[in-house]
């Protein structure tokens, strides 16, 4: 911990609770093109930690004829009125706070062009020395060139930083990274520390 310098976090998952968020957005595409009401357990866990292209593709997987109207039809789709739905996690302020200005802070996210508008609708542009997405990158996660571009842009080794992050998509990447993982609210996830909790972290890095 005494090597940290700059503190990476994921966005859905870690920094909010997007799930509902997510759910209902896929949900709406799905509604028109009449595919189904809703999408099964295993869809919204790909649509949780794939990008938005790659999650269109996987919905419409079976129907390759209305796969890219979807995709159109995604690309038009305000996401304002699902940000709501993002609840965010319990003390992720205060030690944003915290951290600040003895770290640096940075975002790894395979979120596209909504991350602008989450981070500004929340509150938390300032908080931010950097903001990776998938838009960021020809190579979105679980490649690790969102870490590797973070690394290259503090100037400093995978060691100097961590990554907080909570699917198999972020351990992956962190993994081809060599940064070290902090496992946010997934004990099934190898990582170097598991927290459920931002206070958790704080401490340890105390």
């Amino acid at each position: 911990m005494d090597q940290v310098k700059v503190v990476i976090f994921d966005c859905d998952g870690v920094m909010f609770d997007s799930k509902r968020a997510n759910e209902a957005y896929y949900n709406q595409i799905l509604k028109r093109f009449n595919k189904r009401e809703m999408m099964n357990e295993d869809e919204c866990n790909f649509v949780h930690m794939h990008t938005a292209d790659e999650s269109v593709a996987y919905l419409f997987r079976d129907d390759p004829s209305l796969r890219e109207a979807a995709q159109a039809y995604r690309r038009g789709i305000d996401y304002l009125p699902f940000i709501p739905y993002m609840e965010m996690e319990s003390y992720l302020i205060p030690f944003l706070e915290y951290l600040r200005p003895a770290y640096n802070t940075a975002i790894s996210t395979n979120r596209t062009d909504t991350m602008k508008h989450v981070l500004s609708s929340h509150g938390l542009e300032g908080y931010f020395d950097l903001v990776v997405s998938a838009l960021d990158v020809q190579k979105p996660k679980p490649h690790p060139e969102s870490l590797h571009k973070i690394l290259r842009y503090f100037k400093i080794t995978p060691q100097e930083a961590l990554y907080i992050g909570d699917s198999e998509v972020d351990q992956a990447a962190s993994e081809a990274a060599g940064v070290p993982l902090v496992a946010y609210k997934n004990k099934r996830l190898s990582a170097d520390y598991h927290i459920e909790h931002f206070k958790e972290l704080e401490e340890l890095l105390n």
